[in-house]
């Protein structure tokens, strides 16, 4: 039986991040339509940056929220994970060995988030991917704002989490996007297919799951 820790419900929000010029970037423009809170993105880049980037980037924009865990240890909960499963954004595709690495920076009360995974295989080219995290106020830790580069930024809903830490499940407001991570290296099919089923029972899709090889020699 998978022992979760207990669910708090946020305050709806109906935060959308609108920045008007980056350097050479026009970055998103975010509205909400109301009559299926769905989001409307326009984008013009005018860079290297692609499309794709730029709205799996905007996932603040949103005026549907999700219950997230009551609370998070950030002590027990920075470290490395080893992601398992989920509904990956197209820079995730093809990952194997992915894992994300968190580390807490108490000056900035930030947190140093490094994510890599080999595309293709065990022994494909590696790929980085460093971001930072900022707990959001009054979240008790379980909501993050998280920033490959300002002024983009994404929230990061911790939305199920072991007792032990063993396992987590991430989601966004949305439910676009989803990543189940352990603590250990392999994670049984089994073992991923509990923590899914829990995640379902709570409200959240887990259509499309995509399962992460993780072989480590």
């Amino acid at each position: 039986m998978l022992r979760i820790k207990r669910i708090f419900v946020p305050s709806r929000e109906k935060e959308c991040f609108v920045p008007n010029s980056f350097s050479s970037i026009s970055l998103p423009t975010c509205t909400l339509d109301h009559r299926n809170e769905e989001v409307v993105l326009l984008a013009k880049i005018h860079s290297n940056l692609s499309l794709g980037f730029i709205l799996s980037t905007c996932m603040s924009c949103s005026s549907v929220s999700f219950p997230t865990v009551a609370h998070v240890d950030l002590d027990r909960y920075m470290g490395t994970w080893y992601v398992s499963a989920g509904r990956f954004t197209i820079f995730e595709r093809n990952a194997n060995n992915a894992v994300e690495m968190y580390r807490y920076e108490k000056q900035s009360q930030t947190i140093d988030i490094d994510f890599s995974y080999r595309k293709g295989s065990p022994s494909g080219k590696e790929k980085r991917f460093p971001q930072k995290g900022k707990v959001v106020e009054g979240s008790q830790n379980a909501h993050w704002k998280v920033s490959p580069f300002w002024p983009l930024k994404f929230d990061y809903l911790i939305i199920a989490l072991a007792e032990d830490y063993s396992w987590v499940a991430v989601g966004v407001p949305n439910q676009k996007y989803l990543w189940i991570m352990h603590r250990k290296k392999e994670a049984t099919r089994k073992e991923i297919t509990d923590i899914l089923d829990h995640v379902k029972a709570i409200g959240y899709n887990v259509q499309d799951i995509e399962y992460v090889p993780q072989k480590w020699n």
